[in-house]
C-alpha cells in the first residue's frame, strides 16, 4: 500500500497525467493498496464485481465503494446496483465452476515471485499440464530464479510468459540455475527466451546478462533497435486474402483482427465452427456439459428459424468408445453416435532415451509434437531444429546437438509425449 501511494504520487508529480491504476488480489490485501493510490491521487482505479473478486481477480469493487463512501473520495457509485450485478453474474459463475481455479485463498507467496496476476492461475494450469500440479511452489521459486537469473526484468506479457515458460522447462528438465548458466551444458531453451535474448522483446533496462545471452543465441546477433522497426509494412489486403483462402470465405472485419493477431487460434476456431456449426447459440450448461435425458432446449439460429432439440437416451459405451444418442430434433426421432470422452485414452508407453547417448534425441518434457523438421536418412547438421515440442502455449525447438544421419524417428505431429522419452535415433556416432 504505501508503495502504491509513492508511486501514484510521483507519477502525478512528475508527469502531471491522469493515472489509472490497475492491480490484482493474489496478495490478498490489494483493496489497501487501491484506498492508498486513490488518496494519492488517482483518477481511476479497476475492482471486480463482488462476485467474481479477490484472489488473482481485482479487488471487491463494493467493499471499496462502502470504505469510501462519504469521504471526499467517495465514488458516488450505488451500492444497491453493485449488489444487483453482483447477484447477476454469481448466477453467471456457476456455469463455468468447472474451469473455475483452485486459487482460493491470498498467496503471499507473489512478493517472492512477482507473478503478475493475469499469469498466476495460467501458469498453475500449466504446470497441471506438465504433470508438475504436485510441485507448483518449485515452480513458484524457480519463476523467482529466472527473473533473478534475466536481471529482474519488468514482467509484463510476454516477457511475464517468458519468465514463466522457462520456469516449467527448468522444473520438468530437473535444472537448476548453475546447469542454466554452465556454458558446457547443452540447454535447449524455449523459444520465447530465445525472442527475448535476441531482442526481439525490447531491450531490458540494464541490459542482457552477456554470458547467458551468448550461450541461448549460440553465435546468432541480437537486435539492438525496437524489434518494430525491422518488420515490413503490412499489407492488409493481402492478409485477409490469405486468411479467407485459409478458411474458404468472406470474414468479418472483427475476425480479421483476431487472425491478425491470433492466427492460429483463430483458424483452429473457424475450424470448430466449419465442423460443428455456430455453437455460441447453444445454452452455455448444454455447451460445457451436454444435454441430459429428457431435457429439452430451444436454439435460435436466426429470426424465424428455431430448432426444438430434446434428448431421450443415452446409451451405453461400445467396445469402440462411442455412445449412441437418441433425441428428436423438432419433433422427429433422430440417432447419433458420439466418442465417450470419459472413457480414458490408452496412453501409448514410449521408449524412454538414455541419457549421454549421442545417438538419442530426448524430449525435454511433458508435451505434445507440433512441428517434425526431419525424416528417416536425412543428414541433420549440429543445431538444426528437428522438431518442436509445445505445451500449454509453451514451445519448445529440440536442436541437433551434432551432425549425423537420422536412423529412426519415433514421433509425428500431433503426438503427446513425456519427459525422457526417445524422439530420434541417430545411426550411431563415428
Amino acid at each position: 500500500p504505501d508503495s502504491a501511494n509513492l508511486l501514484v504520487s510521483s507519477l502525478k508529480e512528475k508527469t502531471g497525467l491522469p493515472i489509472h491504476f490497475h492491480t490484482h488480489d493474489t496478495s490478498g490485501i490489494a483493496a489497501a493498496s487501491v484506498i492508498s493510490a486513490v488518496r494519492a491521487g488517482a483518477d481511476a482505479v479497476d475492482l471486480a464485481m463482488d462476485a467474481v473478486s479477490g484472489t488473482t481477480s481485482q479487488p471487491n469493487l463494493g467493499s471499496v465503494v462502502r470504505a469510501l463512501k462519504g469521504t471526499q473520495f467517495d465514488s458516488g457509485l450505488d451500492s444497491d446496483a453493485i449488489l444487483e450485478l453482483s447477484s447477476y453474474w454469481e448466477g453467471v459463475r456457476k456455469n463455468y465452476a468447472a474451469f473455475e481455479s483452485d486459487v482460493r485463498f491470498g498467496a503471499s507467496e507473489v512478493y517472492l515471485h512477482e507473478m503478475p496476476g493475469g499469469q498466476f492461475t495460467n501458469l498453475k494450469e500449466q504446470a497441471r499440464a506438465l504433470g508438475l500440479e504436485t510441485r507448483w511452489h518449485e515452480v513458484a521459486q524457480a519463476y523467482s530464479v529466472v527473473n533473478d537469473m534475466l536481471g529482474d526484468v519488468i514482467k509484463v506479457t510476454p516477457t511475464s510468459k517468458m519468465v514463466g515458460d522457462m520456469a516449467l522447462f527448468m522444473v520438468s528438465s530437473g535444472l537448476s540455475r548453475e546447469d542454466v548458466e554452465d556454458p558446457n551444458r547443452e540447454v535447449a531453451f524455449p523459444d520465447s527466451v530465445k525472442s527475448f535474448f535476441a531482442g526481439e522483446l525490447g531491450q531490458p533496462y540494464g541490459g542482457f546478462p552477456a554470458d547467458l545471452q551468448k550461450k541461448v543465441l549460440k553465435g546468432e546477433t541480437p537486435i539492438t533497435n525496437r524489434p518494430g522497426e525491422n518488420l515490413p509494412p503490412a499489407d492488409l489486403d493481402e492478409l485477409r486474402s490469405e486468411a479467407e483462402s485459409k478458411v474458404e470465405g468472406a470474414i468479418s472485419n472483427e475476425e480479421f483482427q483476431s487472425y491478425l493477431m491470433y492466427p492460429a487460434v483463430f483458424l483452429e476456431y473457424m475450424s470448430h465452427r466449419r465442423q460443428n456449426g455456430p455453437m455460441h447459440v447453444l445454452p452455455t450448461p448444454v455447451f460445457f456439459y451436454g444435454m441430459k435425458p429428457e431435457q429439452e432446449i430451444s436454439v435460435d439460429l436466426e429470426p424465424g428459424k428455431t430448432l426444438v432439440i430434446q434428448c431421450l437416451a443415452i446409451g451405453e459405451t461400445d467396445a469402440d468408445g462411442n455412445i449412441r444418442v437418441f433425441f428428436e430434433l423438432n419433433g422427429q426421432p433422430r440417432t447419433v453416435k458420439v466418442p465417450n470422452r470419459k472413457v480414458a485414452n490408452l496412453v501409448e508407453q514410449r521408449r524412454k532415451g538414455e541419457e549421454g547417448n549421442p545417438d538419442h534425441v530426448i524430449s525435454p518434457m511433458p508435451g505434445m509434437i507440433s512441428s517434425v523438421n526431419a525424416s528417416v536418412g536425412q543428414l541433420i547438421e549440429a543445431g538444426d531444429v528437428i522438431l518442436t515440442i509445445e505445451a500449454m502455449k509453451m514451445e519448445t525447438a529440440i536442436r541437433a546437438e551434432r551432425s549425423a544421419n537420422v536412423a529412426s524417428l519415433l514421433v509425428s505431429v500431433g503426438d503427446n509425449v513425456d519427459a525422457k522419452d526417445l524422439l530420434v535415433e541417430f545411426s550411431s556416432a563415428k
